[in-house]
């Protein structure tokens, strides 16, 4: 994994994007000294949108496992609770 600040990225950004696409690197960008954001290469994102997916999927099998989930909620609550 590499670290480049936001002004070296906006002065070589092809060359970052680049590095990232087809060189598979994962790149850290700083702004005065502090991690802001990354440039990863979309076969990551990918795998981390699945992970999450999985995770989201876990948690809803076990909160349907729970008995206490098996009341029924009236969805004017839900949408209320959710501010809808």
């Amino acid at each position: 994994m590499s670290i480049v600040t936001t002004v070296k990225a906006r002065e070589s950004f092809s060359e970052v994007l680049n590095r990232s696409a087809y060189g598979k690197e994962r790149i850290v960008l700083t702004r005065r000294g502090k991690e802001i954001a990354a440039v990863v290469p979309v076969e990551d994102l990918k795998l981390l949108e699945k992970l999450e997916t999985r995770l989201d999927l876990d948690a809803i099998e076990k909160a349907l496992a729970d008995p206490e989930n098996k009341k029924s909620i009236r969805w004017d609550r839900v949408k209320k609770e959710l501010g809808l």
